[in-house]
């Protein structure tokens, strides 16, 4: 027995770490080539890139752990099948899950050990990833002038260079547009040749033109206000640009902030979230109403509601007093009106705002706090389809494995996808989201394992091409059966044989 379950060991631990290399591999190199634009030539030292891939690489882990241990099951039990070892056993009076004993306690390891990577190793690899993209984002400003194009690195600016010398890093046909002041004003500066450079401690550009122009565009305090134009030539001019104002896309993307939780921080994030939320929700219609439009009238809303003093007010009719005001009293009454409207909009809007992303991170951290439990599950779910796949199909190799795995894998790819979507936008709740998978897919693994166990033939080609060929007898031969018959009791046959009577 123990050396059967060697054989079994190592037919399994082969494939698994062979796979499994290939996945991270395959997944890596993807991961590369999205962002190979923001590593290649920014000057990143090698041991910034080696940490980075090995973040994402980590990162990917949970993805590829599931894929790596559904292909090693086809192709181990395959590779029994394929030689007839696996049928020694069962001749041996050894049941499938008998067989499976060792290689289950393996995966229950690795499922345990997915636990911890996915809820220990996984949020410090994003946090360090993220952390690495930002600072790489940092130095893009001096790195990133494209000929020909224009940089909007720096929010209220636009910077478009001709020709950049990358030995001198002297900038030819500079161009910036900036609209950074407050009143709307806009100043266009064109210049032969020039330097912009980052400070050392990277909050500061510092900005030398050479013979060039300036034009100044003011605008009046008014729409019917005249604009003026200022316009001075320059010899050199030396400007300094705070970087304080990076736009959204150099900060820390505080939308993956569930990605880099555990378990624990996540529950201590979503319970402050749930109470954010809720006081996010109670604060919508009823106070906006009373506090904001209806603050001092008393016929709109029931008077204990809002506390005031019912004595100084009365109920009139709105219209008909408004229709017995004058031209400008009208007006009057209409612009404030027209003002509250605007103000209780603005504070309405802003508040749903706040309430929409309160609510999104709210659903992904669900949706995180359920993906940690439900990889390891989703391990053995793999397992139990590729296991009884590989006893059915007895073909090992990388051929039919790899097509069946890609098969089943894709297809857990597009529900999970479908069921963290519907999760993340609140339509399901995350336990049905997130366990989406592993629900339809449970079935079919305690179906294949069934069949299995009983030798079924239900993948194998030979038994298909002989119940084909017995269907295509059966139709053969009745075929024949009911044109003997037809051919012995034609009508015409019966006609010729009345008229000779």
């Amino acid at each position: 027995m123990k050396k059967i379950y060697k054989l079994v060991l190592k037919s399994y631990l082969g494939p698994l770490l062979i796979t499994f290399f290939i996945v991270q591999f395959v997944l890596m190199m993807n991961f590369v080539w999205r962002y190979i634009d923001d590593l290649v030539g920014k000057g990143l030292d090698v041991s910034v890139i080696i940490e980075l891939i090995a973040c994402a690489t980590a990162n990917m882990i949970p993805l590829g752990l599931p894929l790596a241990m559904l292909l090693s099951a086809i192709m181990a039990m395959g590779n029994l099948g394929e030689s007839y070892e696996l049928l020694a056993m069962k001749s041996a009076g050894m049941s499938l899950p008998k067989i499976l004993r060792p290689l289950l306690v393996i995966v229950g390891g690795i499922a345990v050990g997915s636990f911890f990577i996915v809820n220990n190793l996984v949020p410090f690899a994003n946090q360090r990833m993220f952390e690495i993209f930002h600072d790489i984002r940092q130095q893009r400003q001096e790195l990133e002038f494209k000929d020909g194009l224009f940089f909007n690195g720096l929010e209220g600016m636009s910077i478009r260079v001709g020709k950049q010398d990358d030995d001198t890093r002297l900038l030819h046909d500079v161009l910036i547009f900036d609209t950074r002041s407050s009143n709307g004003d806009m100043t266009t500066t064109v210049a032969d040749s020039g330097y912009i450079k980052m400070s050392d401690d990277k909050n500061y550009l510092y900005v030398t033109l050479f013979e060039g122009e300036t034009y100044e565009q003011t605008r009046g305090a008014q729409w019917y206000d005249r604009n003026g134009l200022r316009h001075h030539l320059f010899e050199r001019q030396d400007g300094t640009i705070p970087l304080s104002n990076l736009s959204q896309s150099d900060k820390p993307n505080r939308a993956n902030e569930a990605q880099t939780r555990n378990m624990s921080e996540l529950q201590v994030l979503i319970d402050s979230l749930q109470t954010a939320a809720e006081a996010a929700n109670s604060m919508s219609y009823a106070p906006l109403i009373k506090e904001q439009i209806f603050v001092n009238d008393i016929s709109v809303l029931p008077g204990d509601s809002i506390r005031i003093d019912k004595s100084r007010f009365k109920p009139i009719d709105i219209y008909d007093s408004i229709a017995a005001l004058g031209t400008r009293d009208r007006y009057r009454v209409y612009n404030a009106a027209n003002n509250a409207v605007r103000n209780s909009r603005g504070i309405y809007s802003f508040d749903e705002q706040s309430s929409k992303y309160t609510l999104t991170q709210l659903y992904r951290s669900r949706n995180e706090w359920h993906r940690k439990l439900a990889l390891p599950i989703s391990i053995f779910v793999f397992f139990l389809i590729g296991a009884p796949l590989g006893a059915i199909i007895r073909k090992g190799g990388l051929g039919t494995p790899i097509v069946i795995s890609v098969i089943f894998f894709v297809i857990y790819y597009v529900i999970s996808l479908t069921g963290e979507k519907l999760a993340k936008e609140g339509t399901w709740d995350s336990l049905y989201g997130m366990w989406l998978p592993i629900f339809i897919l449970s079935p079919v693994a305690l179906y294949l394992t069934r069949k299995a166990t009983n030798d079924s033939s239900l993948l194998d080609t030979d038994w298909y091409e002989a119940q084909i060929k017995r269907l295509r007898r059966k139709i053969r031969s009745r075929f024949k059966k009911q044109l003997r018959w037809w051919h012995k009791n034609r009508p015409w046959r019966k006609r010729r044989k009345t008229k000779r009577i």
